[in-house]
């Protein structure tokens, strides 16, 4: 392995604190050739058995965008009831949680759970580690975008069956994300949900247990 000097370890730091879930986005394009670099690096993330079992589709399509957009909406409208009385119900409501209509590129990231790649290593007993995969290549991506000055958010209010038919793929396919990139209009190391009021970040000791 590379040694690592103090600059890079702390640049390291500052890019994991920089690091967002960007709803609101500027109109400027991201180059081909950095989309291409960041699916690149994407796919130097682990995998269970080396089964790199992520499977990207870039919605290319106005009319999919259109149709996905209005999906997350009507989710969302139903996931707000939720809070109907409650004192959360106004911030909620007010919350901007997707990107899609303006991210200058949208990947929903699926889930090949029968890729043959890997020959099984490591899924007898946990298959779902197919899955946990795709999410690190998920992270991968987003610390790579955030290096280069691109935003990325994840967009869950949605249904996966429903997304699964409409992009066409294959049914063995799950989906793992919604993904929407390009350069944040606001950024921000502190999270979106943290400046509004929604969550803030609790103690790490919380988190932590010893057996």
């Amino acid at each position: 392995m590379p040694p690592f000097d103090d600059g890079f370890a702390a640049d390291f730091e500052t890019l994991l604190r920089w690091r967002r879930d960007v709803r609101h986005f500027a109109p400027t394009p991201i180059a081909e050739a950095d989309m291409q670099d960041l699916l690149t690096l994407a796919s130097l993330a682990p995998s269970v058995g080396h089964s790199q079992p992520w499977r990207w589709v870039r919605l290319r399509s106005p009319g999919l965008r259109e149709e996905l957009a209005a999906h997350v909406d009507a989710e969302n409208a139903r996931a707000a009831q939720r809070y109907e009385g409650q004192e959360r119900e106004t911030l909620y409501r007010s919350l901007k949680l997707h990107g899609i209509a303006e991210a200058p590129e949208v990947l929903a990231v699926f889930c090949d759970e029968e890729t043959q790649t890997g020959h099984g290593l490591g899924v007898g007993t946990m298959p779902e580690m197919r899955r946990y995969s795709c999410v690190a290549a998920i992270q991968t991506l987003w610390l790579a975008a955030c290096l280069r000055g691109i935003g990325l958010g994840w967009v869950s209010i949605l249904d996966p069956q429903v997304v699964r038919r409409m992009l066409d793929v294959p049914r063995h396919w799950s989906l793992i994300a919604v993904l929407c990139l390009g350069y944040p209009a606001q950024p921000s190391d502190t999270p979106e949900l943290e400046r509004r009021g929604w969550q803030g970040r609790e103690p790490l000791t919380d988190r932590i247990l010893e057996r």
